[in-house]
């Protein structure tokens, strides 16, 4: 079904974190987070999302950006246009607009709510269809306080919310990451499973020592441990460890999967919507990566709701072997949206109303927007 754009706004929306979340690059205290309502001329809306992580810290786009991209550039070039699907949508912003894929995720997201709202079918529907409506979450603990991360995830266990659980560590020594990487899993027991984040902190050789220790140690998954530049540096741990590497920030397009595997990569991707240029341009990836036997893994930009659901009707289409970690709502103090999102049992329930399946609570973005 055709949609014509009329209109886009778009907001910076700033909400506290539940706690500090530390990562090798930054230590958020807030979240922002880019809003975008497209009105159509069906009179449907569609609305969408992207988040970075501490602004500039952890890539090319801040939210400063991504709002100054959609109303300057991506606005009016698509307003006033018809587009028969994502794809002709896609088209149209590449051929105008070079790189910006977090702008350009929260524009497909947008359509695919107001198109599947227009034809009363879910997101997922669009995308293929949905596998599961229940997609296990993991809880990332980055307090940076080996003792607070335990009391932690010894307190989400007994609540029964998550049984799965990510590290951040890359910020201090080696030495330092390695004990607290350990502690945590020796404190959590060996049925939990337990995985780090090192967000390209290392170099080649730290990764070779720190690796070797956290796979004795009983790590199940080690993320993105060297720059994202050095493929060739990510192959080579790959191929070298039985620990699984997960590419993130060296895996943003299928081109990007691609290049990896085609030249002997064997660990994990990570998908993130925002970074690929939407939830259509996300499954490119998934796609090659299941052609070439690479396992998937649905990853967040610590998104609010609206980007976690998104990114959810993607996953849902898909056999993700490590599971996902769209926990972003439940860092936040607060949201945007009339319901949260159920999280139970280590797992989210996928949203099924027509688009999203999200309702936008209009005073609360009024609220939390930036003035």
């Amino acid at each position: 079904m055709s949609i014509t754009l009329e209109s886009l706004a778009c907001w910076l929306v700033d909400i506290p974190t539940i706690r500090p979340h530390k990562l090798s690059m930054a230590t958020m205290g807030c979240q922002t987070l880019a809003i975008v309502r497209m009105q159509c001329a069906n009179g449907l809306i569609g609305w969408g999302e992207a988040t970075t992580i501490g602004g500039l810290s952890y890539g090319a786009e801040s939210p400063e950006a991504i709002k100054l991209a959609i109303e300057t550039y991506l606005a009016p070039l698509l307003c006033g246009q018809t587009f028969s699907g994502p794809a002709a949508l896609a088209d149209k912003m590449n051929a105008h607009v070079k790189g910006n894929t977090f702008a350009k995720s929260a524009l497909e997201t947008a359509f695919l709510d107001a198109q599947g709202k227009a034809l009363g079918l879910p997101v997922s529907s669009l995308l293929g269809g949905a596998l599961t409506t229940r997609l296990p979450v993991l809880w990332t603990l980055a307090s940076g306080d080996t003792e607070k991360d335990i009391e932690e995830g010894q307190r989400l266990l007994a609540e029964g919310r998550h049984d799965t659980f990510k590290l951040k560590i890359g910020a201090r020594g080696l030495d330092v990451d390695i004990r607290h990487a350990l502690a945590i899993k020796a404190a959590l027991g060996d049925d939990v499973s337990i995985r780090v984040d090192v967000n390209q902190a290392w170099d080649l050789t730290t990764a070779l020592k720190g690796i070797a220790r956290l796979q004795d140690g009983g790590i199940d998954l080690v993320e993105q441990p060297i720059p994202l530049w050095d493929r060739q540096g990510l192959i080579a741990l790959s191929q070298r460890f039985a620990v699984p590497i997960l590419a993130d920030e060296a895996v943003a397009t299928s081109h990007d999967g691609y290049a990896l595997a085609s030249n002997g990569f064997t660990g994990v991707y990570a998908l993130k919507i925002a970074k690929a240029g939407g939830p259509v341009q996300a499954l490119k990836l998934a796609h090659v990566a299941q052609a070439a036997g690479v396992a998937l893994y649905g990853g967040t930009m610590l998104e609010g709701t609206l980007g976690t659901v998104a990114s959810l009707h993607a996953w849902s289409t898909l056999n993700l072997q490590w599971g996902t970690e769209m926990f972003g709502p439940l860092l936040l103090k607060d949201d945007i949206v009339v319901r949260p999102l159920d999280f139970r049992h280590g797992q989210v329930t996928l949203p099924q109303g027509p688009g999203l399946g999200v309702e936008i609570d209009e005073e609360k973005l009024g609220y939390y927007a930036r003035k």
